[in-house]
């Protein structure tokens, strides 16, 4: 597949098969994540691997959209270090970045996936800090469901003309 298909094809997937996803494909998200660009090549990123059923039905109480993390065989929580910023203002780019990264792969690899926001909602934060029992230098940004999708979406052109300008505003 190549990118621009990879891109068409992806859409936000809350539905899942009761089906685990292989250790190989979760090395292949996880590679992908940390091949992202970031700023002063600072990697500020850390992760959290979830397949526990217990523990991703408590992470779909995170938040009101968290729903799809029950229904999934597997999240990644995607984590900001704060012992490796460079420049303190750039992190949640950097982690945009690898979690689209990740996005990307699970298409390629035939899973479906949603990202759901934790950074910057405090009560949010907390929730996944105190679950996790996190350090003060992490900060959790996203997570992202992951599984064998119950059926496809179909294509969706979002691309609109009046969007782009040349040169000029």
């Amino acid at each position: 597949m190549n990118v621009i298909d990879a891109i068409n094809k992806r859409r936000s997937i809350r539905k899942f098969e009761d089906k685990p996803v292989e250790k190989e494909k979760i090395d292949l998200l996880l590679r992908a994540a940390m091949q992202a660009p970031s700023a002063v090549n600072e990697q500020p990123w850390e992760f959290i691997v979830v397949e526990d059923k217990d523990t991703l039905e408590k992470l779909s109480h995170a938040h009101d959209y968290a729903m799809a993390m029950k229904n999934g065989t597997l999240a990644i929580l995607v984590l900001a270090n704060k012992n490796y910023f460079a420049i303190d203002s750039l992190w949640q780019q950097d982690l945009s970045a690898a979690s689209e990264n990740m996005l990307l792969e699970a298409v390629e690899l035939g899973l479906g996936a949603t990202w759901m926001a934790i950074a910057p909602i405090e009560d949010r934060v907390a929730y996944i800090r105190d679950l996790f029992n996190l350090p003060e230098n992490i900060i959790p940004f996203n997570m992202i469901a992951f599984g064998y999708p119950t059926k496809e979406k179909d294509f969706d052109d979002r691309f609109k003309a009046d969007r782009v300008h040349y040169e000029k505003y």
